[in-house]
């Protein structure tokens, strides 16, 4: 996932995306609370992917308020 690829996304999209993301970052922690093996370069990765969608979500709403012009 780039910045380029959630620059042409909808708000909607965009939120739905975020909460993808915090299941999995959960599901990484339970496993790891679990003892159960996990990837550890997925928290960084998937920690990354959430700034990610947040910084496009903010770039959007300001655009919204400046007028739309994104």
């Amino acid at each position: 996932m780039n910045s380029k690829e959630l620059a042409g996304k909808t708000p909607a999209e965009l939120r739905a995306e975020l909460l993808k993301l915090r299941k999995e970052q959960f599901n990484l922690r339970m496993a790891a609370a679990a003892g159960q093996p996990a990837k550890p370069d997925q928290f960084g990765k998937v920690r990354k992917n959430i700034a990610r969608v947040k910084t496009a979500m903010s770039a959007k709403a300001v655009a919204a308020k400046a007028g739309g012009k994104g």
